[in-house]
Protein backbone atom coordinates (compact mmCIF):
# COMPACT_ATOMS: atom_id res chain seq x y z
CA UNK A 1 0.00 0.00 0.00
CA UNK A 2 1.24 3.19 -1.18
CA UNK A 3 1.43 5.92 1.68
CA UNK A 4 4.02 8.17 0.71
CA UNK A 5 4.04 11.62 -1.02
CA UNK A 6 0.44 10.81 -2.60
CA UNK A 7 -0.80 10.03 1.23
CA UNK A 8 0.27 13.94 1.94
CA UNK A 9 -1.28 15.05 -1.30
CA UNK A 10 -4.58 13.12 -0.37
CA UNK A 11 -4.57 14.29 3.39
CA UNK A 12 -3.94 17.94 1.86
CA UNK A 13 -6.94 17.40 -0.65
CA UNK A 14 -8.81 16.11 2.24
CA UNK A 15 -8.57 19.08 4.31
CA UNK A 16 -9.21 21.56 1.34
CA UNK A 17 -12.41 19.13 0.53
CA UNK A 18 -13.22 19.13 3.96
CA UNK A 19 -13.97 22.98 3.84
CA UNK A 20 -15.95 22.29 0.89
CA UNK A 21 -17.73 20.01 1.77
CA UNK A 22 -18.88 21.65 4.74
CA UNK A 23 -20.73 23.91 2.76
CA UNK A 24 -22.70 21.22 1.70
CA UNK A 25 -23.07 18.97 4.63
CA UNK A 26 -26.06 19.65 6.10
CA UNK A 27 -28.19 18.08 8.94
CA UNK A 28 -29.70 15.38 6.66
CA UNK A 29 -31.64 12.45 8.66
CA UNK A 30 -32.63 9.75 6.30
CA UNK A 31 -36.74 8.96 5.28
CA UNK A 32 -35.05 6.13 3.55
CA UNK A 33 -35.15 2.30 4.38
CA UNK A 34 -31.76 1.50 3.10
CA UNK A 35 -30.70 -1.89 3.41
CA UNK A 36 -26.92 -2.90 3.66
CA UNK A 37 -25.50 -6.43 4.10
CA UNK A 38 -24.83 -6.95 7.94
CA UNK A 39 -20.98 -8.56 7.92
CA UNK A 40 -20.91 -11.91 10.44
CA UNK A 41 -17.21 -11.47 12.30
CA UNK A 42 -16.58 -13.82 14.65
CA UNK A 43 -16.98 -13.33 18.56
CA UNK A 44 -13.58 -11.23 19.33
CA UNK A 45 -14.66 -9.30 16.38
CA UNK A 46 -17.82 -8.07 16.64
CA UNK A 47 -17.21 -7.33 20.21
CA UNK A 48 -14.74 -4.67 18.99
CA UNK A 49 -17.51 -3.69 16.95
CA UNK A 50 -20.21 -3.40 19.44
CA UNK A 51 -17.60 -0.97 21.52
CA UNK A 52 -17.55 0.89 18.50
CA UNK A 53 -21.16 1.39 17.32
CA UNK A 54 -21.64 2.86 21.12
CA UNK A 55 -18.85 5.39 20.42
CA UNK A 56 -20.26 6.26 17.61
CA UNK A 57 -20.83 10.06 16.53
CA UNK A 58 -24.60 11.22 16.43
CA UNK A 59 -22.70 13.43 13.53
CA UNK A 60 -20.55 13.07 10.47
CA UNK A 61 -19.33 15.68 8.34
CA UNK A 62 -22.50 17.51 9.71
CA UNK A 63 -24.96 14.87 9.11
CA UNK A 64 -27.38 13.36 11.46
CA UNK A 65 -27.17 9.72 12.35
CA UNK A 66 -29.58 6.91 11.42
CA UNK A 67 -30.33 3.27 11.65
CA UNK A 68 -30.18 1.43 9.05
CA UNK A 69 -31.89 -1.92 7.58
CA UNK A 70 -31.51 -4.25 9.10
CA UNK A 71 -30.80 -2.40 12.61
CA UNK A 72 -27.36 -3.71 13.59
CA UNK A 73 -24.15 -2.65 15.81
CA UNK A 74 -22.27 -4.11 13.18
CA UNK A 75 -23.68 -0.93 10.70
CA UNK A 76 -24.56 2.73 11.33
CA UNK A 77 -25.72 5.64 8.40
CA UNK A 78 -25.60 9.05 8.59
CA UNK A 79 -27.31 11.67 5.95
CA UNK A 80 -29.15 10.46 2.72
CA UNK A 81 -27.40 9.20 0.37
CA UNK A 82 -25.72 7.73 3.79
CA UNK A 83 -22.70 7.42 4.28
CA UNK A 84 -22.28 3.35 5.47
CA UNK A 85 -20.20 2.23 8.27
CA UNK A 86 -20.14 -1.68 8.71
CA UNK A 87 -17.27 -2.96 11.23
CA UNK A 88 -16.58 -6.77 11.16
CA UNK A 89 -15.85 -6.92 7.35
CA UNK A 90 -13.22 -9.29 5.67
CA UNK A 91 -10.07 -7.78 5.25
CA UNK A 92 -10.55 -6.20 1.34
CA UNK A 93 -8.91 -8.09 -1.31
CA UNK A 94 -7.16 -4.16 -2.14
CA UNK A 95 -4.99 -4.39 0.38
CA UNK A 96 -3.19 -7.66 -1.03
CA UNK A 97 -1.58 -4.98 -3.89
CA UNK A 98 1.33 -2.66 -3.02
CA UNK A 99 -0.34 -0.20 -6.01
CA UNK A 100 -3.73 0.27 -3.34
CA UNK A 101 -3.55 4.21 -2.28
CA UNK A 102 -3.95 4.58 1.80
CA UNK A 103 -4.10 7.36 3.54
CA UNK A 104 -3.93 8.05 7.78
CA UNK A 105 -6.42 10.02 9.13
CA UNK A 106 -5.88 10.76 13.02
CA UNK A 107 -3.69 8.24 13.49
CA UNK A 108 -6.11 5.43 12.37
CA UNK A 109 -4.99 4.49 8.37
CA UNK A 110 -7.80 3.60 5.84
CA UNK A 111 -6.86 1.95 2.24
CA UNK A 112 -8.89 3.78 -0.15
CA UNK A 113 -10.94 1.76 -3.21
CA UNK A 114 -12.48 4.29 -5.79
CA UNK A 115 -15.83 2.80 -6.66
CA UNK A 116 -17.26 2.85 -10.46
CA UNK A 117 -20.29 4.36 -9.30
CA UNK A 118 -17.67 7.64 -8.12
CA UNK A 119 -17.99 6.72 -4.74
CA UNK A 120 -15.31 5.41 -2.47
CA UNK A 121 -14.97 2.21 -0.15
CA UNK A 122 -12.30 3.28 2.75
CA UNK A 123 -11.20 0.53 5.34
CA UNK A 124 -8.96 0.54 8.10
CA UNK A 125 -5.74 -0.97 7.93
CA UNK A 126 -3.93 -2.81 10.55
CA UNK A 127 -6.43 -2.93 12.97
CA UNK A 128 -8.05 -6.51 15.13
CA UNK A 129 -11.66 -5.73 13.34
CA UNK A 130 -11.62 -3.97 9.80
CA UNK A 131 -14.11 -0.98 9.65
CA UNK A 132 -15.44 -0.14 6.19
CA UNK A 133 -16.86 3.07 5.70
CA UNK A 134 -18.58 3.88 2.15
CA UNK A 135 -18.93 7.25 0.95
CA UNK A 136 -21.22 7.90 -1.75
CA UNK A 137 -20.43 10.06 -4.87
CA UNK A 138 -22.70 12.96 -3.63
CA UNK A 139 -20.67 13.22 -0.44
CA UNK A 140 -16.88 12.21 -1.40
CA UNK A 141 -16.29 15.10 -3.67
CA UNK A 142 -12.77 15.41 -4.24
CA UNK A 143 -11.88 12.67 -2.14
CA UNK A 144 -13.25 14.88 0.97
CA UNK A 145 -12.17 12.60 4.04
CA UNK A 146 -13.87 14.79 6.47
CA UNK A 147 -15.93 12.20 7.26
CA UNK A 148 -12.52 9.72 8.61
CA UNK A 149 -12.06 12.67 10.81
CA UNK A 150 -15.23 11.80 12.76
CA UNK A 151 -14.43 8.70 12.94
CA UNK A 152 -10.99 7.97 13.68
CA UNK A 153 -11.58 8.79 17.27
CA UNK A 154 -13.90 6.60 17.81
CA UNK A 155 -12.21 3.39 15.75
CA UNK A 156 -8.97 4.44 17.57
CA UNK A 157 -10.71 3.84 21.23
CA UNK A 158 -12.21 0.56 20.81
CA UNK A 159 -11.08 -1.43 17.84
CA UNK A 160 -7.04 -1.95 18.90
CA UNK A 161 -4.09 -1.76 16.34
CA UNK A 162 -2.73 -5.46 15.45
CA UNK A 163 -4.02 -7.55 12.45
Amino acid sequence: MKFGRRAALITVSAVACLSATAVYAFSATSGTDEQVAVPVPDATVAAYCAALHAQLPDKVNGLSRHDLKPASELTAGWGDPAIVLRCGVPRPAADNSADTDGVDVDGVGWSIEPRPDGSFRLTTTLRKAYVEVTLPKKWAGDLGLGPLTDLAGPVKKTVPEGI
